[in-house]
């Protein structure tokens, strides 16, 4: 759901920034929160729409990478001759 919400007070604008700069939230988030507890909600959790908990998690995987070269290989069994002997020159 989406709101638009107009005339923030300025200390309340204020505060909402300086909540979500200490906490590393956006102010989105930070907004969403204080909405939820000042209805007596409590904590929730909010759906991040991004890969930062896995950025830079990757692992090398020798039989990924085989799996992935062996993808890359031409069947040549596939395509007419004259076709692969053009590609050929194409790539030279």
């Amino acid at each position: 759901m989406q709101y638009t919400i107009r005339n923030i007070p300025d200390y309340l604008d204020a505060a909402l920034r300086n909540i979500a700069r200490e906490q590393g939230k956006s102010l989105n988030e930070a907004a969403v929160l204080a909405l939820v507890r000042g209805a007596g909600l409590g904590e929730i959790s909010i759906r991040k729409r991004d890969l930062g908990d896995i950025a830079g998690t990757w692992v090398e995987d020798p039989a990924f990478d085989s799996a992935i070269a062996e993808q890359q290989k031409i069947d040549e069994s596939m395509w007419p001759n004259s076709h692969i002997e053009s590609l050929a020159k194409a790539a030279e």
